[in-house]
């Protein structure tokens, strides 16, 4: 089984962006952004755009940890 979390502030620090400016880039409200990176909701077409401003994988966007039953 595994536990899968966001990985988008590690991804904006490396490349040196803030919440706001992400929002500005996507057109996603920074509360949206927000609460991906909390791990609290997400809609699929800001994954979309958020990789894509990001220039990376959709898959980039999570890290994934495995966990024992």
């Amino acid at each position: 089984m595994f536990k899968v979390k966001p990985n988008l502030t590690p991804l904006l620090k490396k490349k040196g962006i803030i919440q706001t400016e992400l929002s500005e880039m996507t057109g996603i409200p920074q509360g949206s952004i927000s609460r991906f990176d909390k791990n609290s909701r997400h809609e699929a077409w800001h994954l979309f755009a958020i990789a894509k401003a990001l220039d990376v994988a959709i898959e980039d966007l999570f890290i994934t940890e495995e966990q024992e039953d």
